[in-house]
């Protein structure tokens, strides 16, 4: 994966944009990072069908539960 790296000079108001392989480091954790997001979305997802399957069961709709709950 290609790296672009912008750099700003605050004084001249210079830019400079590089652009780089990503380094073995990087890439390990940019994949560590993708595999997390992955994991928590599907519990996300686990979570708000299992909520659906609640509200479902006990006939409320989700704003009843929140009026419940507060």
């Amino acid at each position: 994966m290609k790296i672009t790296e912008k750099e700003y000079n605050a004084l001249t108001g210079e830019e400079t944009i590089t652009e780089r392989d990503e380094t073995a480091a990087e890439k390990k954790a940019r994949e560590k990072l993708e595999a997390d997001n992955l994991v928590r979305q599907a519990e996300a997802e686990t979570n708000a069908t299992a909520k659906a399957a609640l509200l479902t069961k006990l006939g409320i709709t989700a704003e009843e539960a929140r009026l419940l709950l507060s």
